[in-house]
């Protein structure tokens, strides 16, 4: 996030209110990322509805995101995808990961349905 011109904090930690880290991108959106590292990958254990459902609870609520991520190394289950879309939390797995560490786009341009900008930037 650092990276994309964002001010960022690592949060994480016991009594983190599902949050490990919350960013403030050029546009003025606040950001709220909970981190789901699994040892295996995409070959394990996939992230489910409980920890959506935790990030629903807080993100918005206690954190004041504008925009709710969870992200792993690894995967998501089958039914966190469709449970992620409809509560409107930003799901980035393994591949996109990838691709945002890569650096060739920040983390707003591979996402869908980024709400819009607080203050006119360069961005919009």
């Amino acid at each position: 996030m650092r990276r994309d011109g964002c001010t960022a904090e690592q949060v994480g930690g016991a009594g983190d209110d599902a949050c490990d880290v919350r960013a403030t991108d050029p546009a003025g959106r606040i950001w709220v990322i909970q981190c789901k590292h699994r040892r295996d990958g995409d070959r394990g254990a996939a992230v489910g509805v409980g920890v959506l459902q935790q990030v629903n609870g807080t993100a918005r609520q206690v954190h004041g995101a504008d925009i709710a991520v969870v992200l792993t190394d690894g995967r998501f289950s089958s039914k966190a995808i469709p449970w992620g879309r409809e509560h409107r939390i930003h799901l980035v797995d393994r591949r996109v990961l990838g691709e945002g560490a890569a650096g060739s786009r920040p983390l707003w341009d591979l996402l869908d349905r980024i709400p819009p900008p607080h203050r006119p930037t360069a961005l919009s």
